[in-house]
């Protein structure tokens, strides 16, 4: 799997919506000017537009389960565009919609 690396300027949604941001995205590695993030930085949501009836409610925090298997960022894996992640409590993805592209990692 490769893909562009994403970054604290990367446009991640969640499956219905909300805007995702990493907690803890590296401040020692740049890519493109922002700061990179690795797979273990958690990440939370905001403005997810679930609201099952009686059920399990709206994506709060999300996290990176696949991340790239070459490139590391501070000695973690780095988190691509094409990462498989996973949003709690509703266990949908998080989706990449926009990301830098000079950078690829694999």
């Amino acid at each position: 799997m490769s893909g562009p690396i994403l970054h604290l300027g990367a446009t991640v949604t969640c499956s219905h919506g909300g805007q995702a941001l990493p907690v803890t995205p590296s401040t020692r590695v740049l890519v493109s000017g922002q700061p990179a993030v690795a797979q273990a930085s958690p990440w939370t949501v905001a403005g997810c537009g679930f609201a099952p009836p009686g059920g399990n409610g709206p994506c709060v925090s999300a996290s990176y389960v696949v991340a790239a298997s070459r490139v590391l960022i501070e000695g973690q894996p780095a988190v691509l565009q094409s990462s498989v992640s996973i949003c709690a409590p509703t266990g949908t993805p998080l989706i990449p919609v926009q990301a830098q592209t000079r950078v690829i990692g694999t």
